[in-house]
């Protein structure tokens, strides 16, 4: 049985399959929004919000927009960037992302960063509604709609999703299955509390050999430091951290022998602003383009994926 929901977010998907649906479905809520004073943020691809801005009238210079290319193009900076927007204010979300052509992993982490909203941004007063144009969004983001948001909007009004999954309970393809075998010419370092500095000069170096974009370097090298820290601080006092490259993309894992993370979504929510802990993971997701944790055979691996190139092929 699903538990009750208590938080102040309202997150809702939309799906829609004409412009005229799309209307009917948002400009209402959008004017809604306005008259309880609601700060509104649409994001969408330019056509989409040129649409929305005709429908809206003068009202359009009441709202804030944002291409879904700049907004989406990183998951995790997206969600810091909604905690920061909402923080303070109720607001309304209208956002899509445009699908089409995008990588696999990419979509899989569109996908899992739509289920972490729901605990990330749980005390926001926030409305979010998630658009789904069905004529061109791919079948597997169709099947997971109703299980990564809790209400459904259609026609009809707002409905609860029976298939709803809690984000710390979904369980996309891949999830559990065990990291391939680090890529040709990969480069393993050993490290301790006294040998971090080392640590740091040597992933620099190693992405200066590998090609790195030199404004890159310095997001990396943080990156592999903050989650090395944490393997220090957190868990057997000691790791290795074995780099190569793929497909563009420099990759760093770092291994640590001291246990699983206890925290069901590392890194995915930040910390109070008053902790002095708990910002490596959510420091590292931030800087790198993608990041993916095992726990195998008692050792807890992190792998860092940064491109070479400043404009990220992730």
């Amino acid at each position: 049985m699903r538990r009750e929901r208590a938080q102040s977010l309202k997150h809702v998907a939309v799906p829609y399959d004409s412009d005229r649906a799309f209307l009917d479905l948002v400009v209402p809520r959008v004017r809604a929004a306005l008259d309880e004073d609601r700060r509104v943020l649409a994001i969408n691809r330019p056509s989409r919000l040129a649409l929305l801005a005709e429908a809206l009238g003068g009202d359009a210079r009441r709202i804030d927009s944002r291409p879904s290319s700049a907004w989406y193009g990183h998951p995790h900076r997206m969600l810091a960037a909604y905690h920061e927007y909402t923080r303070g204010r109720p607001t309304l979300v209208v956002g899509e992302p445009v699908w089409t052509g995008l990588s696999e992993p990419r979509v899989q982490d569109l996908i899992r960063y739509d289920s972490v909203i729901n605990a990330a941004l749980a005390a926001a007063p926030l409305v979010m509604m998630c658009l789904y144009d069905q004529r061109h969004v791919p079948e597997p983001v169709r099947e997971l709609t109703p299980v990564v948001h809790p209400l459904l909007l259609g026609a009809g009004g707002e409905t609860a999703s029976s298939l709803f999954v809690e984000p710390h309970d979904l369980v996309l393809d891949g999830d559990h299955a065990p990291f391939p075998e680090p890529g040709p010419g990969a480069h393993t370092v050993r490290f301790t509390a006294r040998e971090l500095k080392r640590l740091r000069q040597t992933v620099g170096d190693y992405a200066r050999t590998a090609g790195m974009d030199r404004n890159l370097i310095s997001s990396l090298v943080l990156g592999v430091s903050e989650v090395a820290a944490n393997s220090i601080e957190h868990g057997a006092g000691f790791g290795t951290i074995t780099m190569w490259v793929e497909d563009r993309e420099l990759v760093c894992e770092i291994a640590d022998p001291g246990g699983a993370l206890d925290d069901p979504l590392p890194g995915y929510i930040p910390p109070e602003p008053e902790s002095p802990r708990g910002y490596g993971l959510w420091i590292s997701r931030q800087l790198c383009d993608r990041v993916r944790l095992r726990h195998e055979g008692g050792v807890s691996r992190v792998r860092l994926h940064l491109s070479l190139d400043s404009a990220t092929a992730f």
